[in-house]
């Protein structure tokens, strides 16, 4: 059954009226979590640059209840979402569909890869930074309490060890193969999160 989100759209106020801008898609990073003030200095710098932004609160987003927070699907359905997002901004604000792009970090750094190789033909570029890359080698060094969150009924549902390939399925490093958009990614050595391992990991196979 259809899923109802809500996402957060920004317009640059010195837009010509009658003109269409670029799009950029910035799903917020977080297993669980929102678009917050944050994003702020972000947005705010992309709408100077003359870009429309779209921040769409995707199924696991918190803030809606539990059942929506319960909803996620990570790396599935909630990319789906995001697509989704961009193409209602195509339809409804002043954008040219032509000149959309991902934007994301961490999570939401996976949610733009996985959007890109799934839909290469709805944008024109992608940045990831410190993308979560790789959930099989993830799911190694993040340690007990990460792994058992996803083996939850309302995550993936199994363990990386149960089912490997729905862990390979949700990777951008295991569908780096798919690549057809111009990328840029940035990674850090200092991450605490998403250790540098994962996206050299990714940058290799696309290499």
């Amino acid at each position: 059954h259809p899923v109802k989100f809500w996402a957060y759209t920004f317009v640059p106020r010195k837009l010509a009226v009658g003109k269409k801008a670029p799009l950029i898609v910035l799903p917020h990073g977080g297993v669980h979590a929102d678009f917050t003030t944050y994003h702020t200095h972000i947005v705010r710098e992309l709408m100077e640059q003359g870009y429309v932004v779209i921040a769409p609160e995707y199924r696991g987003s918190t803030g809606y209840g539990a059942g929506y927070e319960n909803a996620i699907d990570y790396g599935g359905l909630e990319v789906d979402d995001c697509v989704a997002a961009r193409d209602w901004a195509v339809q409804n604000l002043p954008v040219d569909g032509a000149r959309a792009a991902m934007v994301g970090w961490s999570h939401g750094g996976l949610i733009a890869l996985l959007a890109v190789f799934d839909h290469p033909e709805k944008f024109a570029c992608c940045f990831a930074g410190v993308p979560v890359s790789d959930l099989v080698m993830r799911m190694g060094y993040a340690g007990p309490d990460y792994q058992d969150e996803f083996a939850r009924p309302n995550h993936i549902g199994q363990t990386a060890e149960q089912n490997v390939d729905e862990y390979r399925k949700r990777s951008p490093a295991w569908n780096a193969s798919k690549l057809r958009t111009p990328l840029l990614i940035h990674t850090t050595t200092n991450d605490r999160d998403v250790n540098s391992i994962e996206v050299e990991e990714l940058i290799a196979q696309l290499r």
